[in-house]
């Protein structure tokens, strides 16, 4: 099994910045596409974006308005997500995955690890 860890949830008033990271398991880590998904109440999981094994290639949904970043650090085994500029609507659990294939991808059936997920409260 490949595990993932997210961090650095928490809450934040409108407006401010967090950055979560996620954590991986496996040696295998570099040749993963990583992504990041969440869930708010009452609504389905959706895409966040993603970042091929390489970097190379980066999608975003529309919503992140260039207000999101992904990286990754393969050496580090390690995925990230700075958020910036968070409003309420981004009040969701965040959860982080990885994709065997390598190809960064929109789609959450492609992905075939997941973590457990870290919590985002973006008050106001």
């Amino acid at each position: 099994q490949v595990q993932l860890v997210e961090s650095g949830g928490g809450l934040v008033q409108a407006g401010g910045s967090l950055r979560l990271s996620c954590a991986a398991s496996g040696r295998t880590f570099s040749s993963y596409a990583m992504g990041w998904f969440r869930q708010a109440p009452g609504k389905e999981r959706e895409f966040v974006t993603a970042i091929s094994r390489s970097g190379g290639t980066i999608y975003y949904a529309d919503f992140v308005k260039g207000r999101f970043t992904i990286s990754r650090d393969n050496a580090k085994y390690t995925v990230y997500l700075q958020m910036n500029n968070l409003g309420p609507e981004d009040s969701a659990v965040y959860y982080c995955a990885a994709d065997r294939e390598g190809w960064a991808s929109k789609l959450t059936y492609e992905y075939d690890y997941w973590g457990q997920g870290t919590q985002v409260t973006v008050s106001s």
